[in-house]
């Protein structure tokens, strides 16, 4: 029997990558628009498999009502795995897959793009340009070379992040609980802990998953022992950061500038075209007034080549578990 499987919070760019991949495979795949949650996981009656995103809402509740629909399987197109109840859907027998390392280049070079362009005010200077205004007051930046950037967390991401700062000539510190010395000594990466890199970091950038642990590892006690005038980006998991902490750090120019990719409470308004629509969330419309914050709307993984490599990543793991093979990509 052909396997069928469920895609929640599907995009157009999903479908036409999934299709072209799954010719090599030959799932039955059902699209909808929808995230799965407790509104719409009726819709898991029938399948083997379901196919989430990172905004899903997988609780105890929601996997109970999936394992009584007969789903055997979670496939995660992404690396996160924080919406998901692990230990629920372990009691319940279902097994849960990702995708680790969809392109750690994307994500690295985005981060990269975010520290730029808010150091240089590009931003700022393409909308004056563009009005005819020509000055340069208020854009000046400051030199990459020569400044010190803390890496929280140091995986696959952090690392091709590491590399290219490196070619910067910045000084490179990283906290990770498993520090990989043999790459730190490579690449002139100094390991340190959380405290020395708050307060060493012109730039600090978030690469470690979010878990109990670092929930709000961003908040107004570490902000505070960070060097004044710091810059923040955030290209892992919203609630990394308190918000409400880091609009205060703005405010009190402690921090300069923070590029998001990701926001707290993000569910409500990233991946859909809200422009039509009054922003309710009064954090999220004040830092998008501020000029010295970027925020994006989770696309530094959004490459040609991370899409394809998510694609083929995720039905592979789903073949693996029909196959009834070892899931390398399991989560457990």
């Amino acid at each position: 029997m052909t396997t069928k499987i469920a895609f929640f919070d599907t995009k157009s760019y999903d479908k036409e990558n999934f299709n072209k991949v799954n010719v090599g495979f030959g799932f039955e795949i059902i699209y909808y628009k929808e995230r799965l949650g407790m509104n719409t996981v009726s819709l898991t009656q029938g399948v083997d498999v379901v196919c989430i995103f990172v905004n899903a809402e997988c609780d105890a509740r929601v996997i109970e009502r999936m394992a009584q629909n007969g789903v055997k399987l979670i496939a995660l197109r992404c690396a996160g795995f924080n919406n998901v109840d692990i230990k629920a859907a372990r009691e319940h027998g279902i097994k849960v897959v990702r995708v680790p390392a969809y392109s750690p280049h994307a994500v690295a070079e985005y981060a990269v793009t975010l520290m730029l362009t808010l150091n240089r005010k590009v931003y700022r200077s393409v909308y004056r340009t563009r009005e005819g205004n020509f000055k340069l007051n208020g854009l000046l930046g400051f030199d990459m070379y020569g400044k010190t950037v803390g890496l929280v967390g140091l995986g696959r991401i952090a690392k091709e992040l590491a590399k290219i700062l490196h070619g910067f000539g910045m000084n490179i510190l990283a906290y990770d609980l498993y520090p990989d010395e043999a790459f730190a000594r490579q690449y002139g990466v100094k390991m340190v802990t959380l405290d020395e890199l708050y307060e060493g970091s012109d730039i600090i950038s978030l690469h470690c998953p979010l878990t109990e642990e670092t929930k709000f590892i961003i908040n107004n006690e570490s902000i505070t022992k960070m060097k004044f005038g710091v810059m923040i980006i955030n290209t892992g998991r919203g609630k990394l950061i308190k918000t409400e902490d880091l609009i205060d750090g703005l405010r009190t120019h402690q921090i300069s500038a923070a590029g998001l990719d990701v926001y707290e409470e993000e569910a409500n308004y990233f991946y859909e075209d809200r422009s039509d629509k009054m922003i309710d969330d009064d954090k999220l419309a004040l830092l998008l007034m501020m000029p010295n914050v970027i925020v994006t709307s989770h696309q530094a993984f959004f490459t040609r080549e991370a899409t394809h490599n998510i694609a083929v990543t995720t039905l592979q793991n789903i073949k693996d578990f029909i196959e009834g093979k070892e899931l390398p990509n399991e989560v457990k």
